[in-house]
C-alpha cells in the first residue's frame, strides 16, 4: 500500500517537474538568432578587405587591441582591422575573447553603421530601450545588404550557391576552417559547414572565403567525372574535386566491385548514394597537340570540348588525382573518356619517357610568337596532313605558302612531315647563322595573333642544334659534353612543366628557354651530345633546375637569385670557381667593391672579356626607367646575396625614395641601350637595355654614377667560360659538373 501511494505521489509531481524544467530551460536558454561580434566583424571587414589583405595588416601590425596571447583566435584579424578603421570602438566593445564571441548590440551596430558611411545612419536605431539588447540576426544581414549596395569602392562580396563535399569533419588531412566545394577550396572562419555536407547552399562570400550561409537549397547534389575505387572497411572510394572520400553505398559486395576502377556521376541526396551512372563508354587515345581551358586538342580527333568537371587521374603505379598542366602536350600517356562529344577525364595509364620535345618557333629577332605569314621548302618532298584526314604531297622544290586566312587552317592545324632523311626552311625566320632548317615535322596553325610554328623533333635531335648555339663549337669537348649534360636536363624538365601547351609546345627557340637553331650544327657539338646519350643531371633521384649562364665574377650564388627559397634548389651553391671551391664573403661593401674592380682575381674564366666590365650612367639616363621620384640623386645596393649578387637597391630622388628588389629589375633599372660597357679587354659595347650581371657595385663622381661589374648572365649554377676554363686544366665533364652543381649525380634519364 505504502508503495501504491508513493507510485501515485510520483505521476502527479511529474506535471511539476515538467514546469520546473521548462522554466529552467526558458530562464537559462541561449538565444541563438542573434549574431556574434567576431562574426559581424568578419562580414564587415571582408566588405572593404580580403581575407589576406586583414593577415597581412595583422603581421605588420606593432600591437593587437586584443591581451597579449589571444592574438592568433581567428577573428582578431577582422576586429583590429574595424578597430584601427574606427568602426568599432573599445568603449562599446571590449577586445577579448568573451566580447567577441558574445552578441552585438543594436548601440554596436548603429555606432558601425554610422563610422562606415554617413549613408547608413538611421539603418539602425539604437534606443534607450534595446541599445543594450542584442541585434536579431535576420536584422543585422539586412542592414549588410544595405551597407553592399552602398559601397562606394568596388564590392568584392557576392552571393552564390555552391555545393560542399567536404571539411576536416570528413577529410581527416583538411586544415581548419578550409572546406572543399564545387568552386574549389573555401575557407569559413567562424562558420559551422559539418551539416552541409553534400548539400547545395546559399552563400555570401569574398573571394574564397565564406562570411555566411543564407540557406540550404538542397541535399540532393550530383558530383560530375569522379573516380571510383575500392575504400576500406566495404565502403567505396571517391575521388571528387581535390579530395577523397569514403561512401556507403548500400549495394551488395559483387554490385559494388562493379563501379571500382571507373568514372562516374553520383547523385547523393541526404549524404546517401541514390545513383551511380558509370562512363563505360567511349574511350579514345592520340598524341595531345595543344591544351587550353576549354579544350584539349588531339591528333586524329582534332579541338575536343572540355567538360567543366573535367579530371585527370594518374593510373599506373599509386593513383593520384592530377590537373590540366599535367596532360602533356605531343605525347600520347593517356586515353580520354568522351561523352555527348565532351572530354570528361584524361587516364595517364604510363610514364614520361622525353623521347621527342616540341619548341615553339619565333619570328625573326625572337620578337614574338606570330607570324603574319610563312613560306616553307624542303629538300626533300613533304607531306601536308589535316586534323580532317586529308593529305598533300609536295615534291622537292616546291614551296608551301601560308597566311592566316589560308582555308585549310579553318579546320585546325597543318603537320607538314619532311621526306625521311630531309629538313624544311622557312624563309621569314631568320637566324645567326642565316636561314635554318629543320629536322622532324612542323605544325602550324592559325591564332588570334597570326600563325603559329612548332618543331617536333626528338630530344637528342633538338640538343644537337641547342649546344652549338649556346657554347662555341670550338670549345673544349669535355666543356661541350658538360653543356650537353645540362641542355638535356633543362629541356627534361621544361617538357614536363608544358609551359606552352596552349600552342601545343614545351619550350620556345629563344632565351626564354635554350636558344636552338641559331648556329649551325657542328660535328664537335653532335659528338657530345651522342657521348653523354640520355644522361642528366639528378639531386636524390630527381632531375634537378640545371641552370647556367655565361661567365662569372669569380663566384656564383645560389638558388635565392630569383627571389625564391634556396633551400628547394639545395644543389646550386654559392662557390668561388678556383679548385678549393671556397665560398667568397665581404664584412663591408668597401670590401666588396675593391673584389669586383680587381682585374687580377685568378678564376676559372678570369681570362674572358666579360670577367670585368665597367659603365658610366646619369641621373638623366636613370630617369628613362626610374619615375616618381623626381632626379635620381644617390644609388646604393642596400643587401646582397650569396657571392654579392645584388638583391636589393636604394634610389634616392629629389622628392622621393624608391626601393627596387630582385637581381632582374635592378639589373633592368640601371641598364641602358645607350650605355657604353667597357670590357676587361678593353673593347666596348652598347645595346644592352639590362647590365651584364647582378654582381657590381656603383660609386657617384662627378654627378655621374660609375658601375663596376663582372660576369654575364645569372650568376647560378654552371658558367660556360668557367666550364671551358676547367676543360683545359684537364677537368671531365662529370668533375665539372659535380664542381657547379652540389651533391648531384649524372644518371639516365630513364634509371629511377
Amino acid at each position: 500500500m505504502r508503495d501504491y501511494h508513493k507510485f501515485v505521489s510520483w505521476v502527479a509531481g511529474i506535471p511539476v517537474l515538467i514546469i520546473i524544467l521548462i522554466v529552467i530551460i526558458v530562464t537559462h536558454e541561449t538565444k541563438d538568432d542573434g549574431i556574434s561580434r567576431a562574426i559581424a566583424s568578419k562580414a564587415v571587414a571582408l566588405a572593404f578587405a580580403s581575407r589576406e589583405e586583414c593577415e597581412q595588416l595583422a603581421a605588420g601590425r606593432e600591437q593587437s587591441s586584443f591581451p597579449t596571447g589571444k592574438e592568433d583566435s581567428w577573428y582578431v584579424k577582422y576586429m583590429d582591422y574595424l578597430f584601427e578603421k574606427g568602426y568599432l570602438s573599445e568603449e562599446l566593445t571590449k577586445a577579448d575573447a568573451r566580447s567577441a564571441e558574445s552578441y552585438l548590440t543594436y548601440g554596436e551596430a548603429e555606432y558601425l553603421a554610422e563610422s562606415v558611411s554617413k549613408q547608413l545612419k538611421g539603418k539602425i536605431k539604437a534606443t534607450k530601450k534595446n541599445r543594450d539588447q542584442y541585434i536579431p540576426k535576420d536584422e543585422w544581414w539586412l542592414f549588410y545588404d544595405s551597407m553592399i549596395a552602398r559601397m562606394e569602392e568596388e564590392n568584392h562580396v557576392e552571393q552564390k550557391n555552391i555545393l560542399i563535399y567536404g571539411t576536416p569533419y570528413n577529410v581527416k588531412e583538411a586544415p581548419a576552417w578550409t572546406a572543399y566545394s564545387d568552386q574549389g577550396t573555401i575557407g569559413f572562419e567562424g562558420l559551422a559547414l559539418d551539416a552541409y555536407i553534400d548539400c547545395e547552399i546559399s552563400v555570401i562570400m569574398r573571394d574564397s572565403e565564406l562570411i555566411a550561409v543564407t540557406k540550404k537549397v538542397s541535399d540532393k547534389v550530383v558530383y560530375e567525372n569522379v573516380w571510383l575505387a575500392q575504400g576500406e572497411e566495404g565502403k567505396c572510394l571517391v575521388y571528387v574535386g581535390n579530395i577523397t572520400r569514403q561512401i556507403e553505398t548500400g549495394l551488395k559486395e559483387e554490385k559494388q566491385k562493379e563501379l571500382y576502377n571507373n568514372l562516374a556521376d553520383i547523385t547523393l541526396e541526404k549524404g546517401k548514394l541514390k545513383k551511380a551512372e558509370l562512363k563505360k563508354g567511349k574511350r579514345i587515345r592520340g598524341r595531345v597537340l595543344s591544351v587550353k581551358a576549354d579544350y584539349i586538342e588531339i591528333e586524329g580527333y582534332g579541338p575536343l570540348a572540355v567538360s567543366p568537371t573535367f579530371q585527370v587521374f594518374k593510373t599506373y603505379g599509386t593513383f593520384e588525382k592530377k590537373k590540366l598542366e599535367d596532360i602533356l602536350v605531343g605525347y600520347d600517356l593517356q586515353e580520354f573518356v568522351v561523352s555527348d562529344g565532351v572530354l570528361c577525364a584524361a587516364l595517364i595509364e604510363r610514364e614520361f619517357d622525353a623521347k621527342t620535345i616540341r619548341v615553339l618557333l619565333m619570328n625573326t629577332g625572337f620578337q614574338g610568337v606570330f607570324h603574319s605569314s610563312l613560306t616553307l621548302s624542303c629538300t626533300g618532298a613533304m607531306t601536308i596532313s589535316s586534323e580532317e584526314g586529308k593529305e598533300e604531297k609536295l615534291e622537292k622544290g616546291s614551296q608551301l605558302v601560308l597566311t592566316p586566312e589560308d582555308e585549310r587552317l579553318a579546320q585546325g592545324r597543318l603537320i607538314i612531315t619532311p621526306e625521311e632523311g630531309c629538313e624544311i626552311s622557312i624563309k621569314e625566320i631568320e637566324r645567326g647563322q642565316g636561314t635554318p632548317a629543320y629536322g622532324g615535322r612542323l605544325e602550324i596553325s592559325s591564332e588570334e595573333g597570326g600563325l603559329v610554328a612548332v618543331n617536333e623533333l626528338y630530344l637528342e635531335e633538338y640538343l644537337k642544334k641547342v649546344v652549338p648555339s649556346e657554347m662555341p663549337a670550338s670549345y673544349e669537348k669535355e666543356a661541350l659534353k658538360a653543356q650537353a649534360v645540362c641542355a638535356r636536363t633543362y629541356a627534361y624538365k621544361q617538357i614536363q612543366s608544358n609551359g606552352y601547351s596552349q600552342y601545343g609546345a614545351h619550350v620556345d627557340d629563344s632565351t626564354n628557354y635554350q636558344v636552338y637553331n641559331n648556329s649551325k650544327q657542328d660535328e664537335r657539338t653532335d659528338q657530345a651530345v651522342n657521348e653523354t646519350y640520355g644522361k642528366i643531371l639528378k639531386y636524390n633521384g630527381k632531375p634537378i633546375d640545371a641552370f647556367y649562364f655565361s661567365t662569372s665574377c669569380g663566384t656564383t650564388t645560389d638558388g635565392s637569385v630569383w627571389g625564391g627559397d634556396p633551400s628547394s634548389m639545395p644543389y646550386l651553391k654559392s662557390v668561388a670557381l678556383r679548385d678549393d671551391r671556397k665560398v667568397l664573403s665581404w664584412d663591408s661593401e668597401e670590401e666588396f667593391s675593391q673584389f669586383i674592380k680587381s682585374k687580377n682575381y685568378s678564376a676559372y674564366d678570369s681570362e674572358y672579356p666579360m670577367f670585368r666590365w665597367e659603365t658610366v650612367t646619369t641621373s638623366q639616363i636613370l630617369g628613362e626607367k626610374v619615375t616618381g621620384i623626381g632626379a635620381v640623386t644617390g644609388l646604393k645596393i642596400t643587401d646582397r646575396g650569396p657571392g654579392g649578387s645584388a638583391r636589393e637597391l636604394e634610389i634616392t630622388g629629389e622628392s622621393g625614395n624608391k626601393t627596387v628588389t630582385g637581381q632582374n629589375q635592378i639589373r633592368y633599372i640601371l641598364g641602358n641601350s645607350q650605355l657604353e660597357i667597357t670590357q676587361k679587354d678593353g673593347k666596348k659595347i652598347t645595346g644592352w637595355d639590362s647590365l651584364p650581371s647582378g654582381f657590381f657595385t656603383v660609386e657617384k663622381k662627378d654627378g655621374r654614377y660609375y658601375i663596376y661589374g663582372g660576369g654575364y648572365g645569372h650568376g647560378a649554377g654552371m658558367s660556360q667560360n668557367g666550364a671551358q676554363g676547367m676543360a683545359k686544366k684537364g677537368k671531365t665533364y662529370d668533375a665539372i659538373l659535380k664542381f657547379f652543381y652540389d651533391g648531384v649525380e649524372i644518371a639516365d634519364i630513364e634509371q629511377p
